[in-house]
């Protein structure tokens, strides 16, 4: 069993920068490859950035390309999200997953075996 919590959101101006992060706890928290997906109000569920149990690979979806960056600390059982220049599109709801099928950091929810609950991102303009 893996349990997922996100902290780390809030209100935040546009421009201005957020580090999200996501802490595991069970025996195989770490052992999986972990993703970030975002809800916005009305709208489904989409991917934004997914990295390999080792760290070595990552992979973005384009809309945030540049501007996200996901990073893990398996020591710590925590996956990250730094969040730069943020806009007001970016208002959603921000979840933290897990895949420990190794399917190789696949962008779509329901390959992912566990999430968090999710933590709110509201960007003013």
């Amino acid at each position: 069993q893996v349990q997922l919590v996100e902290s780390g959101g809030g209100l935040v101006q546009a421009g201005d920068s957020l580090r999200l992060s996501c802490a595991g706890s069970g025996r195989a928290s770490m052992n999986s490859d972990m993703a970030w997906f975002r809800q916005a109000p009305g709208k489904d569920r989409t991917f934004l950035a997914a990295i390999t149990r080792s760290g070595s690979s990552t992979r973005y979806a384009d809309s945030v390309k540049g501007r996200f960056y996901i990073s893990r600390d398996n020591a710590k059982n925590r996956v990250y999200l730094q969040m730069n220049n943020l806009r007001p599109e970016d208002t959603a709801v921000y979840y933290c997953a897990a895949d420990l099928k190794f399917l190789g950091m696949p962008t779509t929810e329901v390959e992912y075996d566990y999430w968090g609950p999710g933590t709110q991102v509201t960007v003013s303009s």
